[in-house]
């Protein structure tokens, strides 16, 4: 079980291989969104606001990996049975390219070889965005648990697709969440992103 920076989202066909601009692997996201929840996971009880240090420092791999599972005991079984999943899926994509009639052998021969070509590197990039949804996950339950009402964070593309995510897990399952994101600014102008979270 590991994580580790692959890149953007490759589009394959029996044209070739190119990469989706826009489609950053979780991976980059991932540090922000551990150093949110390892911030968060504190009592609460006067203050239920959050305001993101930017002077925390960046954590390795190793470090992300242990962090995460001191949050879920079943982690790396988890991610087990979801990259199993996930192998199944780009399995059955070769199934499809095989029964595709409006190709010929060559170019069937040539999608399949892409697709293995970048096997690897889509299973990573899967594995990647796997700890990156428990770690959304993680977040949500420390803002019920906790009754968290703001989290701030500079406004960077990272951080606002971070809280972004968290945003849409909030709203998600049995006890949907009201919450909403927005662009403002600080006590000392600073543009920041903040997430309030509108039901507690």
């Amino acid at each position: 079980m590991k994580i580790k920076y692959t890149g953007p989202r490759p589009h394959i066909t029996h044209h070739g291989i190119t990469f989706k601009d826009g489609k950053d692997d979780k991976y980059v996201y991932l540090t922000i969104a551990i150093q949110i929840l390892q911030a968060i996971d504190k009592d609460f009880s006067d203050q239920k606001s959050y305001i993101y240090d930017a002077s925390t420092k960046r954590l390795d791999d190793e470090t992300m990996i242990s962090i995460l599972l001191s949050y879920e005991n079943s982690l790396e079984e988890d991610v087990k049975k979801e990259r199993i999943s996930y192998e199944r899926k780009l399995d059955e994509e070769i199934e499809v390219v095989k029964m595709k009639e409006n190709l010929n052998e060559d170019e069937k021969k040539t999608w399949i070889n892409n697709l293995e070509i970048m096997r690897e590197y889509r299973i990573q990039r899967a594995v990647n965005k796997i700890f990156y949804m428990h770690t959304i996950k993680e977040i949500a339950k420390i803002i019920r648990r906790e009754k968290i009402q703001e989290i701030d964070t500079p406004f960077f593309e990272k951080f606002w697709h971070v809280l972004r995510t968290v945003h849409g897990e909030l709203l998600s399952g049995k006890s949907p969440i009201n919450s909403e994101l927005k662009v403002e600014k600080d006590a000392d102008s600073n543009m920041i992103a903040r997430l309030k979270i509108a039901i507690f």
